[in-house]
């Protein structure tokens, strides 16, 4: 007989929307017939295999008849649910995730990181950077902004690191922000897209909360705020942070950094509002087009 080792793996697809179960049926691709054992001893698997797989897909709805067991366990989280639903601020327009830095929602989020950590440390911060992939909302509505609009809009706990970078290390970080898309606080720059329908830094001029701008001087020093994802899991493309130095964990999250800026922006009477403010502008002189989208 042959022996097969069975797996099953449970997993559910992004927003909990399904739940996969999938089985796997291994065994040697050339297994000998024999009688089992009264204890088979599992041993390696070595290729070529015989892989089996099936898997099965149920959609969780109304369907699910409850859990008694698992209702009295969530009956504890019940009131932090509840608190989900606080108002901290209001939004004026809305907030959309599409096109080149993740839009007015990635500028909204780099906006307070950058406003938070600058708070922390109580110096000004230079820039702020993060993934749009990390963004896990596609738009936020105009009205009442929830704490739930956070939490669902950035559930990972990733965390914010401030550091140090030459002039010389931030153009090379803003050349990875604008070939990925990513959204970034506190330069204005400009890009070209290429033939092969890559993005490219073109220019870039830092500017304050003021509005002021200068040049990157690429002997000076600047601080930079972003998350513990990128610093240690962002890969090759982002090796240009673990080049830096004095790196600081805040002890903030980034979740919490955007809810207080939300909160701070409020207790100062200022709304919330969708800003477009050409921190991403394309070149489209010098790019070679074909129907790219412009930041929303």
């Amino acid at each position: 007989m042959i022996h097969r080792s069975v797996l099953k793996i449970v997993s559910s697809v992004a927003f909990g929307w399904w739940l996969l179960l999938v089985s796997f049926s291994v065994a040697p691709a050339n297994a000998q017939q024999s009688a089992p054992a009264a204890s088979p001893t599992p041993s390696p698997i070595t290729a070529p295999r015989d892989v089996k797989a099936r898997v099965t897909e149920t959609l969780i709805d109304s369907s699910i008849p409850d859990d008694p067991t698992l209702d009295q366990t969530l009956a504890a989280y019940a009131p932090k649910v509840r608190a989900l639903d606080t108002i901290i601020g209001r939004l004026r327009g809305e907030l959309r995730k599409g096109g080149m830095g993740a839009g007015s929602l990635g500028n909204f989020v780099t906006d307070g990181m950058r406003a938070q950590a600058s708070a922390k440390l109580g110096k000004p911060i230079d820039l702020a950077i993060m993934n749009g992939g990390g963004l896990r909302r596609n738009s936020i509505s105009e009205g009442e902004l929830r704490a739930r609009d956070i939490f669902e809009l950035l559930p990972f706990e990733n965390a914010l690191v401030t550091l140090d970078l030459s002039g010389e290390q931030i153009l090379k970080l803003l050349g990875v922000v604008v070939s990925s898309r990513e959204a970034q606080s506190g330069v204005r720059l400009t890009y070209i897209i290429k033939a092969d329908k890559s993005s490219q830094l073109e220019t870039a001029m830092l500017r304050d909360e003021k509005g002021q701008e200068k040049a990157i001087d690429p002997n000076a020093t600047y601080t930079i705020v972003t998350i513990d994802y990128l610093l240690n899991v962002g890969g090759e493309r982002y090796s240009v942070l673990r080049e830096g130095r004095n790196t600081k964990p805040t002890g903030i999250t980034l979740r919490d950094a955007v809810m207080d800026y939300v909160k701070s922006e409020t207790a100062a009477a200022r709304e919330i509002k969708p800003r477009l403010d050409e921190r991403f502008t394309l070149d489209r002189a010098n790019s070679v087009l074909s129907g790219e989208t412009p930041p929303r």
